[in-house]
């Protein structure tokens, strides 16, 4: 397998879920040139990452990515148990961190492909910022009693992760959420993301 990421972006958790999943994998850091280099442009036609290359399978797509990697290592139980409802889980969150909290930061840091009015682009910013506190809120009241937010270890975690590093680059006040800070830290500790983030040149 070999994975396109940019350091720091979604593609991360593709990257920290691999290292979860013992894989033998190759990643390779993308760069703003790389992303519209014709051969580049024949895995992904959108000039985007992530990319995950297995044999002659090439996919794109930040979910489809990490559910890829969690069902070719199952022993990892990156889904969970095996079980249909864990697995529902699982996907459940990474879905809610996809669909419901990616998109806000996409109004915070791409503010100006919605609208050139900079009155506009403060109004999407702040109503982004008090969208992502009620989403962490509750990512905060699921943490309750849990060390990783589906209740286990999952593809849902790094991706969860990642969008809290883009809090705290935006200085997004998450100090109140407690359980959501604890689950930061535990992250911040945990080898594979060491491994990934020395990898990407983040640390």
């Amino acid at each position: 397998m070999k994975l396109y990421t940019k350091p720091g972006a979604c593609s991360t958790s593709g990257h920290i879920a691999l290292y979860w999943a013992k894989a033998k994998f190759e990643a390779e850091n993308v760069t703003p040139e790389l992303l519209q280099d014709p051969e580049f442009l024949k895995l992904n036609p959108m000039g985007q990452i992530p990319v995950l290359v297995d044999g002659d399978f090439v996919l794109t797509q930040n979910v489809a990515i990490l559910s890829y990697i969690a069902e070719s290592f199952p022993e990892a139980k990156l889904l969970g148990d095996g079980s249909l409802k864990q697995k529902a889980e699982a996907l459940r969150w990474l879905a809610f961190v996809n669909a419901d909290v990616h998109p806000a930061f996409a109004l915070i840091f791409g503010g100006k492909k919605y609208s050139s009015d900079e009155t506009v682009i403060a109004a999407l910013d702040k109503g982004a910022r008090t969208r992502l506190q009620k989403l962490y809120t509750q990512a905060n009241d699921q943490l309750n009693g849990k060390e990783w937010i589906a209740g286990f270890r999952s593809v849902a975690d790094p991706y969860l992760f990642m969008t809290l590093t883009w809090a705290k680059r935006l200085k997004i006040d998450l100090s109140a959420l407690t359980n959501l800070q604890k689950f930061e830290e535990r992250m911040e500790k945990d080898s594979g993301v060491i491994a990934a983030f020395k990898a990407e040149g983040l640390i």
